[in-house]
């Protein structure tokens, strides 16, 4: 049954993977390990209009966005990097758009986190 709080699709992780279940854990290691510091980086920008590195933190993590399939969490990063570049930010509407994405990436790291045990255990 899906789970409607995450926007997580691995389609494209195991298609690289190509059966390496080593690889999937080192990539979802990776992305639980930085993801954390990444949002946080974010946050602290934004709740002191710093726009550059806010702008900057988005767009460290973008990419890894896509490339676990969650692509709505990486339109909401998207919307974020390019209010702070081109000077349309708006403090109060970004730390929402923030704290959405906060939430479902949240819910997908739990999610990987359980994917990454199970793919360590051979399943």
């Amino acid at each position: 049954m899906p789970d409607f709080n995450t926007d997580l699709d691995l389609t494209f992780l195991y298609e690289i993977a190509d059966g390496s279940n080593e690889f999937i854990v080192e990539s979802i290691t990776m992305f639980i390990d930085q993801s954390p510091d990444i949002l946080q980086e974010l946050s602290s920008a934004l709740s002191v209009s710093n726009w550059a590195e806010a702008a900057l933190a988005a767009h460290k993590i973008k990419a890894n966005l896509g490339f676990f399939g969650m692509l709505n969490s990486q339109s909401i990063i998207q919307q974020i990097e390019s209010a702070c570049k081109d000077g349309t930010a708006n403090g109060p509407d970004l730390m929402a758009k923030y704290n959405q994405v906060k939430s479902l990436i949240s819910a997908n790291l739990v999610a990987l986190k359980q994917i990454k045990t199970e793919k360590e255990n051979g399943v």
